[in-house]
């Protein structure tokens, strides 16, 4: 989501760095830039056939004027946008398709019923949904075969341990976990108020994943490693527009684990809030 487009040389050396470090999940989404992101790692993937798995999303549909979006969860339009995904993406089946967000007033039956009906005819491999309400992943449990959860989550928003990483782990639903560095709050943004958190909470938690980190430890691998440890069956997803940021967080998968007692100091420090809505 965060690849400059602007400048498609350097979107390239991103890709191929991150290929290079044994990234090997790229996801993106039809709604990106209107469909532009999809495009580009299209012409990646031509020029280099790297073995990466793609994930892509659905359901955002950009209206024809280019006015804005609606949300559209309904069969007819999934089958036709996962088309169009291909088509920019340029490959012939997708490893992982998300539904873009969603409602519990959705029609969740008939949408369930679009993504079984793409696996079944091999269109896609897995299917998962892209949300942070308790009440519609519940329904999503219950009602489909759903693989996975992306699902805002680090150690400044520690919501979903409440009710959505239980229900989780229960079913064997891996979890895709963004919004890990707290747009780079707990890294040495200046604090700000962050989900429910005021600026001195956020600046007390920095100052733990600060304390936390060591020369073998930076605190953007404090923050991602703290993720990996809060849940075991766990993809960091995180976004990077310069190739600087992709090597350190690159790196994260080898610097140390964090010992009880760092992690206990960091979930001190910023208190596990609920969700107030959609429960």
């Amino acid at each position: 989501m965060s690849l400059p487009l602007h400048d498609e040389a350097l979107c390239f050396r991103i890709l191929e760095e991150a290929v290079d470090r044994g990234i090997g999940l790229f996801d993106t989404a039809d709604f990106y830039s209107m469909g532009r992101n999809e495009e580009l790692i299209g012409r990646f993937l031509r020029s280099r056939s790297p073995k990466v798995r793609i994930a892509t999303k659905v359901g955002n549909e950009w209206r024809s004027d280019g006015s804005g979006w609606d949300w559209n969860p309904r069969k007819d339009y999934i089958i036709r946008a996962v088309k169009e995904s291909l088509r920019r993406l340029g490959i012939e089946r997708i490893d992982l398709y998300q539904l873009h967000g969603g409602t519990i007033e959705d029609p969740i039956d008939e949408t369930v019923d679009a993504l079984e009906t793409l696996k079944r005819e091999g269109v896609i491999l897995h299917y998962g949904i892209s949300s942070i309400r308790p009440n519609l992943v519940r329904e999503y449990i219950a009602r489909s075969s759903i693989e996975t959860l992306m699902c805002q989550y680090g150690a400044a928003d520690r919501r979903p341990e409440e009710s959505i990483l239980p229900m989780i782990r229960e079913k064997g639903v891996r979890l895709l976990a963004r919004g890990v560095l707290a747009r780079g709050l707990l890294c040495g943004k200046e604090p700000a108020f962050f989900q429910g958190h005021s600026a001195e909470t956020i600046g007390k938690g920095a100052a733990a994943v600060l304390e936390c980190s060591s020369r073998l430890r930076t605190p953007v691998h404090t923050a991602i490693r703290f993720v990996l440890q809060s849940h075991a069956d766990t993809t960091v997803v995180i976004g990077v527009s310069n190739l600087c940021q992709l090597a350190e967080m690159a790196d994260a998968v080898h610097a140390p684990p964090l010992t009880d007692e760092e992690y206990r100091l960091i979930s001190s420090s910023l208190p596990a809030l609920r969700y107030t809505e959609h429960r």
